[in-house]
């Protein structure tokens, strides 16, 4: 049995982190051995997902099997465009990455939760400060 050729891109979001591979035919987008719309229930959720592809115009083009570990389900959604739109930049000898530069997908959302403080509640709340 012989391995199709794919494309690997890795993507990250927030803690989560994707391993993208993007096959060259027709075919749903599978995430952790189910269909995308069983692991992302919601419309906007796949609609984060597909952007890529809507922005390079290949809908329907290629095939997409990933493995997600680590955050919730936004950042897991951003985590999965992020290394779609890294592998499509790869495809075709850099075809599409002018579209993706553009559109911003290439670039990686550095926006973490912020670490929290000694002394305060949260990363910035403190108890009411009273004078009396």
């Amino acid at each position: 049995m012989v391995e199709q050729a794919y494309t690997y891109a890795v993507g990250k979001r927030k803690t989560a982190v994707a391993q993208v591979r993007l096959y060259p035919d027709a075919g749903p987008i599978v995430v952790d051995e189910k269909l995308m719309e069983d692991a992302f229930p919601y419309s906007i959720w796949q609609q984060i997902i597909n952007e890529p592809f809507t922005v390079t115009n290949t809908q329907g083009r290629f095939r997409v099997v990933a493995k997600v570990s680590g955050g919730g389900v936004n950042g897991r959604a951003g985590a999965l465009r992020h290394g779609i739109s890294r592998a499509l930049s790869q495809v075709e000898d850099g075809r599409y990455r002018g579209e993706l530069k553009k559109a911003g997908l290439l670039t990686r959302d550095s926006r973490v939760k912020e670490r929290k403080k000694p002394g305060l509640k949260r990363a910035r709340k403190a108890k009411q400060y009273t004078k009396r």
